[in-house]
């Protein structure tokens, strides 16, 4: 029968018997490996691992690099400006200690706030405006940290004054008020030294302080105060700058002390003058 013979009876040619050994061939021709599926996932795995290795270490190095020209920008204006007094080394001289170990915190503070590089020996480093920006401040700061381990920069999210304020206000009467007054208008210490007043302080140094312990202040490691309840002292100062004085006029905030004095000098005066006045007048 030919192949126009059984088209016309409704038989197409492919559809012809297949002798075993061609059928077999065209199975295993349109048939997968069993293994195929696992060479190409492990292909694809490869492919992907290795182009995220690639990328990874390229972004890595890449940020080892921006962060040592940090370090070594700090350098140079450590060298130019501060090793005088605390050594190339860092390792303190008489007229100053050792940065070894103070942290990254530490250096945002005292150079951010003025304090250093100090201007004249006292009993101790009072606010000025700064001398670097603040990029060089930072520099500065991670040269510093790069020598010894030491309290770092606070997280930004506990820097927001969105905390609790009267727990704030209760820690800071508890750990705070002794120096500073419970308005946070500040105090005076012995020997000359004081407390400096917390109005429009950034929250930044607020934070950095109650770590690092500046000048004669405790330090409030995580374990005394947790970063939460920093957190919320920064609140409360922030409330107190932001909220008025009910009372009228407050004299700086200073307590009785002053509040006596003004009624001593001025309220007792201002009788003593009228007096005199009503009686020159009868006179």
């Amino acid at each position: 029968m030919t192949a126009t013979d059984k088209k016309t009876r409704g038989i197409e040619p492919s559809m012809a018997k297949k002798s075993p050994s061609t059928a077999r061939r065209e199975r295993a021709a349109g048939r997968r490996h069993p293994l195929a599926t696992v060479a190409l996932l492990a292909v694809g795995l490869l492919g992907t691992g290795g182009a995220y290795a690639l990328f990874t270490t390229s972004a890595t190095a890449e940020t080892s690099t921006a962060a040592q020209a940090v370090v070594e920008d700090g350098a140079k204006l450590f060298a130019a400006n501060c090793a005088t007094c605390h050594g190339m080394n860092l390792q303190g001289t008489t007229q100053a200690p050792s940065l070894i170990g103070v942290g990254a915190a530490s250096v945002d503070f005292q150079v951010g706030t003025g304090r250093m590089p100090l201007a004249a020996t006292g009993p101790q480093a009072e606010e000025k405006p700064p001398q670097f920006t603040e990029e060089q401040t930072l520099a500065l700061a991670a040269f510093v940290a790069s020598k010894g381990p030491g309290p770092g920069l606070p997280n930004e999210e506990y820097l927001n004054a969105d905390g609790d304020a009267a727990v704030g206000a209760e820690l800071f009467r508890i750990n705070c008020a002794m120096c500073h007054n419970v308005a946070g208008a500040g105090g005076a210490l012995t020997e000359g030294k004081f407390a400096p007043p917390l109005g429009g302080v950034d929250s930044k140094h607020v934070y950095e302080a109650m770590v690092t312990g500046p000048q004669n202040m405790p330090v409030f490691n995580d374990n005394n105060i947790s970063p939460e309840d920093k957190a919320n002292i920064i609140t409360y100062l922030k409330v107190l700058e932001e909220t008025p004085s009910v009372g009228g006029f407050g004299l700086g905030d200073l307590g009785p002390v002053s509040e006596g004095l003004f009624i001593w000098i001025f309220g007792l005066g201002a009788i003593v003058g009228i007096t005199i006045w009503l009686t020159a007048k009868s006179n």
